[in-house]
């Protein structure tokens, strides 16, 4: 990789970029912080709508901060992994408290925070803070892996290595890197994309070592775990009728959630080890904070 590599990218990703709100330099820390636990295991398309109601209603920590558990529930709706909103509604507290209500821009103090990972630290220093850091996402890593080093995908679990490599990578400067892997991303998410890559739209499909070698064929990928009739399906039929009921509920208004007692029974006792379901002295349930 040369400097001219990061010439090409960069200038395509000027050219080619999605206009995506967390994106826009007026941005706020918090902006990209949302964006950033909400874009994890949820495609673009998903996030936009949801990301804009949700600064509407909590457009700083402080408003967050100042909602319950239960409320930040039912704006997440059917966004999928609802302990995301806990942990957003957890971070907004700390933030009141040990912050003064603002996003710290220091990535260690970023990854203190509850949900946030070294992805995602390194993610809101480098794109809210213009910091210098490997923002490593599925996209990134599939660039690297199939430019660098000839790959067709990375390895399930992000290694040293590719730690490493990206890290090498990366422009001294801290706007320059931070642009650098939000190029590389979009780079990624448009073009080298994981089943259907467009090579020829590529700006560095000439320097492509996999394309060089005949964009041979990795290990077959495990397919996604089929959602329709899972537990996951179950918690969230669960929790889409306790967002609907506004209150306690008891747990025989639950039984359509699930289509076996033992399944609808081991959803629930996930939900509640989760923290995302509260059951009552009297028995009922209810979301986290909602009254009764």
């Amino acid at each position: 990789m040369t400097a001219q590599d990061e010439a090409l990218i960069t200038a395509w990703y000027d050219s080619n970029a999605r206009d995506l709100p967390w994106r826009h330099p007026d941005a706020s820390a918090w902006s990209v912080l949302v964006s950033e636990i909400m874009l994890q295991q949820t495609p673009v398309a998903r996030v936009l709508p949801a990301h804009a109601a949700w600064l509407a209603r909590w457009p700083g920590p402080a408003d967050l901060a100042a909602a319950t558990a239960a409320d930040a529930l039912r704006q997440w709706d059917r966004l999928g992994y609802p302990r995301r909103a806990i942990a957003l509604h957890a971070t907004a507290r700390l933030l009141v408290d040990q912050h003064g209500g603002e996003v710290p821009a220091s990535a260690a103090a970023l990854r203190a925070l509850p949900g946030v990972g070294a992805y995602t630290a390194a993610a809101v220093a480098s794109f809210a803070f213009g910091q210098r850091h490997a923002v490593l996402d599925t996209n990134v890593r599939r660039v690297l892996a199939r430019l660098v080093t000839g790959q067709q995908h990375p390895a399930r679990a992000t290694s040293a290595a590719e730690i490493r490599l990206a890290e090498s990578l990366l422009p001294a400067d801290g706007r320059r890197a931070a642009r650098w892997s939000v190029a590389l991303m979009e780079l990624g998410a448009l073009v080298c994309t994981a089943t259907r890559p467009s090579c020829p739209a590529c700006p560095v499909a000439a320097r492509c070592r996999w394309r060089r070698g005949g964009s041979p064929a990795g290990p077959a990928r495990r397919p996604a775990s089929r959602y329709e009739g899972s537990d996951r399906q179950c918690r969230g039929s669960i929790l889409a009728a306790l967002r609907r009921a506004g209150g306690r509920v008891p747990g025989t208004e639950l039984d359509a959630a699930g289509q076996q007692d033992a399944q609808r029974a081991r959803a629930l006792a996930a939900l509640l080890a989760d923290g995302l379901v509260t059951r009552r002295p009297d028995g009922l349930f209810s979301l986290p904070g909602d009254p009764g």
